[in-house]
């Protein structure tokens, strides 16, 4: 038998040369761009034309296409950096943006708090403990296990991030142990975050939009009008409502069509019990998944139950007495709950800490991923994409169709900055008063209201680069872009009944 014989060289060295031929493409493609762009940043308040819009665009095109998250932020960043003669984008753009508080928030204690968490809990095993106590008393199976992962949803719907990150966490051992795909899971978490909290708004979203409306129009004289309006206007924010209740049903197996991807998803998990398609790239690593407990260590259901009752507490209590969540403390607490238990329950402290360590790791990728989304949102702002957008489409309008177009224009924005606030921030103001000009009737400004409520939280649900959809994944141990795909066209089927919903209302008003 003869040894086998060795590749060509010819092939090594045409992969070389396809290598170049790349490199050079995207130095000439920059080049391009820097000789056609701008070249300077805009004025405040102000936009670049379709030159803002470039970089959200291209990021979004590329990671579809390649399904690579990281390198298709790391290219919109840099063609931000092109497009307005920023070339040190670290100062630019990457420093402001990962330097600010808001995403020092997130970073301490979304991702370090709460892979530090759950990385204590593979060592307690306080997760599983919980899913066998939910298994035997509340769920008997893969559909009440998606009721259960709903309910809970609907309970911690303070608003996106911290609810993906409460009922991910808290729903994923049930789901998991019950054979329910990730892409259904994060899906359940990720549609009854922000939709919620703008359908159930006891939370901070009321007060947050009358401060971008107050003074816009006479109805919005005062900020107490400004919030008694936006509780009007709830069963005008069809999105809201409809990706709220097609989700239920969605849980209860009801929902005539979930889209083709979806259905592999479930007849996957559930015919052989791989949670996650073949290839997928969760962003819960292995460390965050593989119970390690220590030998003679007595796991309870308290090691589970006291860090999330404790971190509910500190988090909605006093919402209700003082009108504040208290984000991080309540991740702070619950973390040091859950050691203080471990360590009484005579956990080594040594095991602790590694277990705590190795959560923190498991959170990596996820927190690459995440400044690198709320840097492309900081190069959106500075080149005014949003504003774009909206200037784009903010001429004369039939009345009839305003809703829609604002509904849509808001999906838009969002989609493109990963953002409902961020796009609430530019549009309402602007959205309100061409209403009030079309048509100053208060129900069809309700009307209006409700379709940039929706609008921006369709986006901000389905874009890949919205820290919502990426804390979701990270919760519930999913690939992004696979909960993107299988997300996407049921969130576009409830947009489109939302759409037509504004439009035959407008139509009568």
């Amino acid at each position: 038998m003869t040894a086998p014989s060795a590749p060509p060289a010819s092939g090594s060295a045409a992969g070389r040369t396809r290598r170049i031929l790349i490199a050079l493409a995207i130095v000439a493609a920059g080049a391009l761009l820097w000789a056609l762009g701008p070249r300077q940043p805009p004025v405040e308040g102000a936009h670049l034309g379709f030159w803002s819009l470039l970089p959200a665009l291209l990021t979004l095109v590329v990671v579809f296409i390649t399904r690579e998250v990281i390198v298709s932020l790391l290219l919109g960043i840099v063609v931000g950096g092109l497009v307005s003669g920023q070339f040190n984008v670290l100062g630019a753009f990457v420093l402001p943006a990962v330097g600010s508080p808001s995403y020092a928030l997130i970073l301490v204690v979304y991702l370090w708090a709460l892979g530090g968490l759950i990385g204590l809990w593979t060592r307690t095993g306080g997760a599983v403990a919980f899913a066998t106590w939910a298994a035997r008393r509340m769920v008997r199976g893969p559909r009440s296990a998606m009721v259960f992962t709903w309910l809970m949803g609907m309970i911690f719907h303070q608003g996106g991030t911290i609810s993906t990150i409460l009922a991910g966490t808290t729903v994923r051992p049930v789901s998991d142990a019950q054979r329910v795909s990730h892409e259904e899971l994060t899906y359940l978490v990720d549609s009854t975050a922000s939709p919620a909290a703008t359908v159930i708004p006891f939370n901070a979203w009321p007060l947050y939009v009358a401060g971008l409306v107050v003074g816009t129009t006479p109805l919005f004289a005062t900020e107490t009008d400004a919030v008694a309006f936006f509780f009007r206007s709830l069963p005008l924010n069809f999105y809201g409502i409809f990706a709220v209740l097609s989700t239920l049903l969605f849980a209860l197996g009801l929902l005539p069509w979930i889209g083709g991807k979806m259905r592999r998803a479930r007849e996957r998990a559930r015919t052989t019990g791989q949670l996650d398609a073949p290839g997928a790239t969760t962003l819960a690593a292995a460390e965050l998944s593989l119970p390690r407990v220590p030998e003679g260590y007595r796991t309870g259901l308290a090691d589970f139950a006291v860090p999330i009752l404790t971190l509910l507490g500190v988090a909605i209590i006093p919402y209700f007495l003082t009108g504040t969540v208290r984000i991080a403390e309540a991740f702070g607490l619950a973390l040091l709950s859950a050691f203080a238990l471990a360590l009484l329950k005579g956990m080594a402290l040594r095991e602790a800490i590694d277990g705590f360590i190795d959560g923190c790791k498991g959170v990596t990728v996820g927190a690459i991923i995440l400044g690198l989304a709320v840097t492309l949102g900081f190069v959106s702002r500075s080149l005014g994409t949003a504003g774009f957008i909206v200037d784009a489409v903010a001429g004369a309008v039939p009345a009839v169709m305003l809703p829609a177009i604002l509904m849509a224009v808001c999906m838009a924005v969002a989609f493109s900055i990963g953002s409902s606030w961020g796009t609430y921030a530019v549009v309402f103001p602007l959205a309100m008063p061409l209403a009030f000009a079309v048509n100053p009737d208060p129900f069809y400004m309700s009307i209006c209201f409700g379709a940039v409520l929706g609008g921006a939280v369709f986006g901000d649900q389905c874009s890949p680069i919205s820290d919502t959809t990426i804390l979701a994944s990270l919760a519930c141990g999913a690939d992004v872009m696979d909960h993107v795909t299988t997300q996407l066209p049921l969130a576009l089927g409830a947009a489109a009944l939302a759409a037509v919903a504004s439009t035959a209302l407008a139509a009568i008003v």
